[in-house]
C-alpha cells in the first residue's frame, strides 16, 4: 500500500493570515467537498475508505486490525457495483486523451505531462488486467467470508461465534499486518486509480473568494461546462459547518451553528468563504 496519507473529504489545512501588525498568524481550514455526480461520490467514498484502511493496518493492535478488516469489506461493498470498474477505466482514458491533447503547447512542461500519461497508463493496465470487480478474488476466500457475514451483526464476531477469528486476533501484530497487507493489495489497483483521477479532478480548479452573505450563497454556473465537484474552504475558527446543494445550473450554500441545545442553526453573519469548481 503507497497510497499518500492525505484525504480531501474532510481535512484541516494551514493556511497563513497577514494581520494589520503585519504578523504572520497561522490559522487553519476545514476543506469540505461535494460531488455534482454519483460517480464522483463513489469515487469520494472509495479515498475515504482506502485512506481509514492505510492508517488502520498500520497500527498494532488487535482491535484496529478489526476494523481494518471492517473497512476492507465496506470497500468490497462500494466496488461489488456492476459499473465501477468500467466508470474507472473510462475515466482514464478520457484524461489520457484530454492530456494528449496538451502535447505541443510551449506552456506544457513535456516531461511532466508524459509523467502524468505513465502514470495513468500504469493505472489502466493494472486495473483492466483483474479479473471480474474490484476485490473479486477476495471472495473466494472462505475465511475472510466467514468474517464479512457476521461481521455487521452486533457482537458478531465474539470467540464463540469466530474461535478461529479469535485465535487470529492473538497472532503478532506484524503477522496480523503481513495477513492485512496481502488481502489489501487485491485492492490496490483500484485505490490507486482513484487517487489518481481525484488529483486529476482537484487540480483543473482555481480557487476564488465569495461572501456568504447572512451565512448565504448561490451562484449561477456557467452553461457549456460540466462541474464535477465543489471544494469549500472555511476557517475552521468560525465554528460554521455548510449545508451544500448543487446542480448543473447553480450551487447554493448555507453555512450552520452548532448551538448549545445540540441543534444546527442558520448563520446570519456574512462569512468569507473559498470555493473552487473542479470539472
Amino acid at each position: 500500500m503507497n497510497w499518500p496519507p492525505r484525504c480531501f473529504r474532510f481535512h484541516l489545512a494551514s493556511g497563513y493570515h497577514l494581520t494589520s501588525s503585519r504578523s504572520i498568524e497561522l490559522i487553519s481550514v476545514i476543506l469540505y467537498e461535494y460531488p455534482f455526480n454519483e460517480r464522483i461520490r463513489t469515487y469520494l467514498r472509495l479515498e475515504h475508505l482506502f485512506l481509514r484502511l492505510t492508517e488502520l493496518v498500520a497500527r498494532d493492535s488487535a482491535l484496529d486490525h478489526h476494523f481494518a478488516l471492517t473497512t476492507l469489506f465496506e470497500i468490497m461493498d462500494v466496488g461489488a457495483r456492476a459499473d465501477l470498474k468500467s466508470d474507472v477505466l473510462k475515466d482514464l482514458d478520457k484524461q489520457k486523451h484530454i492530456l494528449d491533447g496538451y502535447r505541443g503547447n510551449p506552456a506544457i512542461a513535456e516531461s511532466v505531462l508524459d509523467d502524468v500519461v505513465c502514470q495513468l497508463d500504469i493505472c489502466f493496465l493494472a486495473l483492466s488486467s483483474q479479473a471480474g470487480k474490484a476485490g473479486q478474488s477476495l471472495t473466494e476466500n472462505d475465511w475472510l467470508m466467514s468474517i464479512r457475514s457476521r461481521i455487521g451483526i452486533p457482537g458478531g464476531t465474539c470467540e464463540f461465534d469466530l474461535p478461529a477469528y479469535y485465535a487470529w486476533q492473538h497472532k503478532t501484530s506484524a503477522q496480523r499486518r503481513d495477513d492485512l497487507t496481502r488481502w489489501v493489495s487485491k485492492l490496490t489497483p483500484l485505490a490507486d486509480s482513484i487517487h489518481l483521477l481525484l488529483k486529476l479532478l482537484r487540480d483543473s480548479g482555481a480557487p476564488q473568494k465569495v461572501i456568504a452573505n447572512g451565512g448565504q450563497f448561490q451562484q449561477n454556473l456557467p452553461q457549456g461546462r460540466t462541474f464535477q465537484l465543489l471544494r469549500l474552504a472555511l476557517a475552521s475558527t468560525l465554528e460554521l459547518s455548510p449545508e451544500i446543494s448543487g446542480n448543473r445550473l447553480m450551487v447554493s450554500i448555507r453555512l450552520m451553528r452548532h448551538g448549545d441545545d445540540d441543534r444546527l442553526h442558520v448563520s446570519s453573519e456574512d462569512t468569507a468563504l473559498e470555493l473552487t469548481l473542479c470539472s
